[in-house]
């Protein structure tokens, strides 16, 4: 097989290789494969509706591009919490149809010999997510879903304030990932209606604290198509190309921190959980473990 100039790839993008390339690659170089998820949803009068997806993306590949890891095609559309439902220019995915998607995305890498996962989200989607790490759990997948904004804590070290929708971090990384559709001449300030105190929730972003519940964790907002005024909370004024190739470039190390890890300490072909069963805890009374982990599922030495 021809050598190429991306380590025995010819793109970063799965969908971009021969079925030949990717099964080699994970076979030989990394199994480790990246799945960029967002959502097509109204991000004010300033940005694009594919704001989240373009967010994913720009993170995923420069990821993919410093870690060597596969990275698979990216879903246009997401799932969404109850708040966005309804709002113009927004097109949510039932819960259920964004699980069955995650959940057959890695199945299907798998089958090409891809044995560790890390979903990159950009969009507040973690409900479905983390159902779908759970139930590719149960059938031997290793899955690690995350957050963009939440894995990397900025907790206002880049910007004036944590991140919202369509604010001074979305419009900073799309001012640095994709300027072209950005018109910041139609940047407005907005926000909604609390229904309890701030202190009682962790914003997107924020250093976790006592006394505090995940911002996705309860209904905090009321149903925004009723309660914005421009489809924004926060302030898209104060962002930067700046601001956002320091998110950018402090995300993407975090990333390729932990992919390195994984790598170190399970090299090509090795599952970390060391079994698949397509039927999970429920079709069978035990697990049998591959030739890699002992009968308690720990990696031999």
């Amino acid at each position: 097989m021809k050598e190429s100039k991306l380590k025995n790839r010819n793109s970063i993008w799965f969908q971009e290789n021969s079925a030949k390339v990717n099964i080699n690659y994970a076979k030989n170089v990394c199994d480790v494969a990246i799945l960029p998820i967002g959502a097509i949803e109204q991000h004010g009068p300033h940005c694009p509706c594919g704001s989240d997806t373009f967010n994913a993306i720009g993170i995923a590949e420069k990821v993919a591009e410093k870690s060597g890891a596969m990275l698979l095609p990216c879903p246009m559309y997401g799932s969404h919490p109850y708040m966005h439902w309804g709002m113009e220019g927004t097109i949510p995915l039932r819960y259920e149809t964004h699980i069955a998607l995650l959940e057959d995305i890695i199945r299907g890498a798998a089958n090409a010999g891809y044995n560790k996962f890390i979903i990159i989200s950009a969009h507040g989607q973690v409900a479905a997510m983390i159902v779908a790490v759970n139930k590719l759990g149960l059938e031997g997948y290793f899955t690690l879903g995350s957050t963009w904004y939440d894995f990397l804590r900025d907790d206002k070290t880049v910007l004036k304030d944590y991140m919202w929708h369509a604010d001074e971090a979305e419009t900073s990384l799309a001012l640095y990932l994709y300027p072209e559709f950005v018109d910041m001449d139609l940047a407005v300030a907005g926000g909604g209606t609390p229904l309890i105190d701030s202190k009682w929730k962790i914003a997107p972003g924020q250093g976790t604290s006592p006394g505090s519940m995940y911002h996705f964790e309860g209904t905090f907002a009321l149903p925004e198509k009723d309660d914005l005024a421009v489809g924004v909370i926060g302030d898209p004024t104060r962002a930067t190309a700046e601001k956002g190739e320091k998110l950018v470039t402090a995300t993407v190390n975090h990333y390729c921190e932990l992919i390195k890890e994984i790598r170190g300490k399970y090299p090509c072909g090795i599952n970390p959980l060391g079994f698949r069963n397509a039927m999970g805890y429920t079709g069978t009374p035990s697990i049998e473990y591959d030739k890699f982990h002992n009968e308690k599922g720990q990696l031999l030495k």
